[in-house]
């Protein structure tokens, strides 16, 4: 009597003679055969079971069936999700190029970082934050790096960033810090391009000194201040579909068009400055646009984070989510600030890194002179 059975596409199964024990009971023997007639359409592997008359004493494993013929069919499985537990990175530290993090958390003295790996492959975020510098403790630098591409260039910004602008700080060749701003996102562009690696990054980055505030981007990360609750833009996107950028890159030979529902340069990249770049480094380039301010009593925080938390959270949303936590409150919780934003972010739908940055500012702020 043939009795016939049909296994799902499953990857619980192999192309195995043997049967599940889960399907069978030890009462009579069967001869199993690879079946050479097409399988049925829902199962790549059939097999015809023969049952044998002459050895029906035998205690091999049998499929018990209520009729002569039957198809067991077996549904795939449900995906089974694995936590992974968050990377906790010590405060000063940056993640290594070579790692795979899903998370990265730092809660450093006087700022906050969360970082999210996105949908899209290994993570491309990095920062930088060092405080004290020259040994003084009002004195800082802060950084948020996007990398596309790959992470080498993030990496290297990350790492060169602060060390390129603070030697140009240093020089006073007297040109302003704008200028010396300048000069270092150059220079760390340069130095990265004679590395001979691809990809590239957009930077956000603040420098705090003598009571002035000195934020600069290339690139499409952005830094937002709150200034007694209401949010204050000190960046603007650098995006092919401004209108300034677009006639730049069209003066220089290059064109923009609306490529897959974004604007991108030459119909690739979707943000026309930052670091590296080499096959677009013509139209893409690495100057910023430098804001510089006094930190006034009224200026309570910075924001600074990759597009993806700008992309689904507008800047007064996210200055009201930090303030809530770190306005007026017994506690100064930077940190879950951080996620909390990040994680609406993800919440609506964001497919990218997420990288968010929150610094108190009253620390930073010098003293009123009478």
């Amino acid at each position: 009597m043939p009795v016939a059975v049909a296994l799902s596409n499953s990857p619980v199964f192999s192309p195995s003679h043997r049967l599940s024990p889960s399907f069978c009971t030890p009462s009579m023997n069967l001869n199993v055969s690879l079946q050479t007639t097409s399988p049925p359409p829902l199962s790549p592997l059939g097999f015809r079971l023969q049952k044998s008359q002459s050895q029906s004493q035998s205690q091999s494993p049998v499929c018990k069936s209520p009729s002569s013929s039957v198809i067991l069919k077996r549904k795939r499985p449900l995906r089974i999700e694995i936590p992974v537990a968050p990377v906790i990175v010590p405060a000063g530290e940056k993640i290594e190029a070579a790692e795979r993090v899903d998370e990265v958390e730092i809660e450093g003295e006087e700022y906050a970082v969360y970082c999210k790996r996105g949908r899209r492959g290994q993570m491309e975020d990095r920062y930088s934050a060092v405080v004290g510098l020259e040994g003084d403790s009002k004195q800082a630098f802060f950084g948020v790096f996007d990398g596309h591409g790959g992470n080498k260039a993030s990496e290297f910004a990350s790492k060169n960033m602060e060390k390129n602008i603070m030697d140009e700080v240093r020089k006073g060749s007297g040109e302003g810090i704008e200028e010396a701003v300048r000069k270092g996102y150059l220079a760390t562009d340069a130095e990265f391009l004679k590395e001979e690696s691809s990809g590239g990054a957009c930077c956000a980055t603040a420098l705090i000194r003598n009571g002035e505030l000195v934020v600069s981007n290339a690139g499409d990360c952005r830094v937002v201040m709150s200034r007694g609750g209401v949010a204050e833009a000190l960046t603007v996107d650098h995006r092919p579909s401004r209108k300034d950028e677009k006639e730049r890159i069209e003066k220089l030979g290059g064109y923009v068009d609306y490529c897959h529902g974004v604007w991108r340069i030459q119909g690739s990249l979707a943000v026309s400055r930052g670091v590296g770049d080499r096959s677009l480094k013509q139209w893409v380039i690495s100057e910023p646009e430098t804001t510089v301010l006094c930190i006034e009593p009224n200026c309570e925080f910075l924001i600074l984070a990759s597009d993806g938390l700008w992309d689904k959270v507008n800047n007064q949303e996210a200055v009201d989510v930090v303030r809530h936590l770190c306005v007026g409150t017994n506690r100064n919780d930077a940190f879950a600030a951080c996620k909390k934003l990040a994680h609406l972010s993800a919440t609506r739908g964001s497919t990218d890194d997420i990288s968010v940055m929150v610094i108190p500012l009253p620390h930073f702020c010098l003293p009123v002179r009478s």
